[in-house]
């Protein structure tokens, strides 16, 4: 049986009490922005500050913004602010270009905000 092709997105999630940090790795692209959205969205209801870290993030298209759109009016509605940490320069044009870069809060290393 050959084996199975692995997902072109994952995440890694560390749980800071109040805050969680997730970590995106790969292509965030259409039929796979589940993968962020679900687990982050669970994260919620228990946290007041959720950073994306895009730092592994390669690629992401339209359906993969509108990912990140999603959560960011979900946390909005639950008072959980979203963060965006290592935000590579293909992910910012996108959102310069969509008009949605100033929706998100952008921090730097150490929670620096840029």
């Amino acid at each position: 049986m050959p084996a199975a092709t692995p997902p072109p997105f994952t995440l890694e999630i560390e749980d800071r009490g109040s805050t969680a940090v997730i970590r995106c790795h790969g292509k965030l692209l259409a039929g796979f922005t589940d993968l962020l959205y679900v687990p982050v969205f669970h994260l919620l209801p228990t946290h007041k500050r959720l950073i994306l870290d895009l730092a592994d993030l390669t690629h992401m298209d339209s359906m993969g913004l509108g990912a990140l759109a999603r959560l960011y009016v979900s946390a909005s509605t639950k008072g959980c602010e979203l963060q965006l940490l290592h935000l590579g320069k293909k992910v910012r044009e996108l959102l310069i270009m969509t008009n949605l870069l100033p929706a998100f809060t952008i921090v730097g290393e150490h929670d620096i905000r840029m």
